[in-house]
């Protein structure tokens, strides 16, 4: 393997072509315009895994907003000083948005340990909707989560056993149980979009520790074609799955997200969400696909505010938070439903920014593939010196932009 750069600082080149649309940021990686990998992100093993998103998107105009909130942004004003007013002014631009994810960045970083937090989290998340939805479906059943977590312990005790015969033995076993996690994550959730219900995405980002749990096995044995096969395959089946909520969320009139009381939320947010659903998606395309939704307002259709709630799915609103009078929808209910618009929108961008980094897994999977490194070396490889303090990412950089 060609000799790699390791920084806790953004290097000057990569920041100035974030800045200029030049190179973009893919989840963990960041790329030219011919797609091939110029960075790769990595937190370090103090980060959350669900940090802001600090390298931002690409606006329509261009330019990149990065998102600083607070002392955990990896890239500050000071470390940026040295790159001229342009970028400076880049970052005093609002936040483009709190999306997070539940992911780390970076495969490597999401041992069994984090794995297991992870998958804690979201069974928390499905009790605390045990205890407010008044009619609970018979499928939240939190068994499986337990057999889940079990499965992530024996993983993490496998890789510290010295007998070589036990511990591939011993992983296998783990990875049936992950096979087993993934198939029943897969049915949950195809089930929980069918009935539109708020917890399909529990389930959806179950099955995405699953597929990273599988693949962190395969990794720690060496079989790294396996790895990539079988990560390959379950990018796909998350992928579906994520258009399939994304689409639930934005209704069959996504024109009430631009409703004039919901000022924070603006069509090139919207845009955004369109062109990750289709990257040949442009502003004007999703102008002229609102403005077809606009009809409605000179009487030229019939579109009823009342019908369209009552098909909100529960991911945006419960049907029993929505208050109807004998004439329809009371006010109180449209209050309530432009309350939770906003929220919807940020899921969404959270949903993205974890199939991105999902997604942006491949890439290191497939370096590793591709140059045979130990997965034990590249595990350790960390810059020298100390972090700064608040800097929770390591900028890895090839000496050459890679094509995976």
């Amino acid at each position: 393997m060609a000799p790699i750069s390791l920084s806790f600082d953004l290097p000057t080149q990569i920041a100035t072509g974030l800045a200029n649309g030049d190179l973009v940021r893919n989840g963990g990686v960041i790329q030219d315009q011919a797609g091939k990998v110029v960075m790769w992100l990595k937190e370090t093993s103090g980060a959350t895994g669900i940090t802001p998103n600090i390298l931002g998107s690409v606006d329509p105009a261009g330019a990149l907003r990065l998102g600083l909130q607070g002392v955990d942004s990896a890239v500050t004003h000071q470390r940026l000083t040295a790159l001229g007013a342009q970028v400076t002014q880049l970052q005093n631009l609002a936040v483009l948005t709190s999306a997070t994810s539940i992911l780390t960045l970076g495969v490597s970083v999401a041992g069994f340990a984090i794995i297991s937090k992870k998958l804690k989290k979201l069974e928390g998340r499905l009790k605390d909707v045990q205890k407010t939805l008044t009619e609970v479906d018979e499928k939240i059943d939190l068994g499986f989560y337990s057999n889940f977590r079990a499965a992530l312990d024996l993983a993490g005790n496998v890789f510290t056993m010295s007998d070589q015969a036990n511990r591939r033995s011993s992983a296998l076993q783990a990875i049936d149980r992950f096979l087993e996690a993934e198939h029943v994550y897969t049915d949950l959730t195809d089930k929980e979009l069918e009935r539109t219900s708020q917890i399909s995405d529990e389930y959806l980002l179950t099955l995405c520790l699953a597929y990273i749990a599988e693949t962190r096995c395969y990794l720690e044995l060496g079989e790294y074609d396996t790895a990539l096969r079988r990560f390959h395959e379950g990018k796909a089946e998350v992928r579906e799955r994520m258009e399939r909520y994304i689409s639930l969320l934005l209704t069959d009139n996504p024109l009430m997200y631009l409703h004039p009381d919901l000022k924070e939320i603006n069509l090139p947010r919207l845009v955004r969400v369109y062109k990750w659903k289709d990257p040949s998606a442009t502003e004007h395309s999703v102008f002229e696909l609102m403005r077809e939704n606009l009809r409605f307002l000179d009487g030229a259709t019939g579109f009823n505010l009342s019908e369209w709630s009552k098909a909100l799915p529960a991911s945006i609103i419960e049907q029993s938070k929505i208050k109807r009078g004998f004439m329809g929808l009371k006010d109180e209910g449209r209050q309530a439903i432009l309350k939770n618009l906003p929220k919807a929108v940020s899921e969404m961008e959270e949903m993205m920014e974890t199939n991105d980094r999902f997604a942006s897994y491949e890439y290191e999977v497939k370096l590793l593939a591709k140059t045979k490194v130990p997965f034990s070396k590249w595990l350790s490889l960390q810059p020298q010196g100390t972090a700064p303090e608040g800097s929770n990412l390591v900028f890895i950089t090839p000496p050459q932009p890679i094509a995976l």
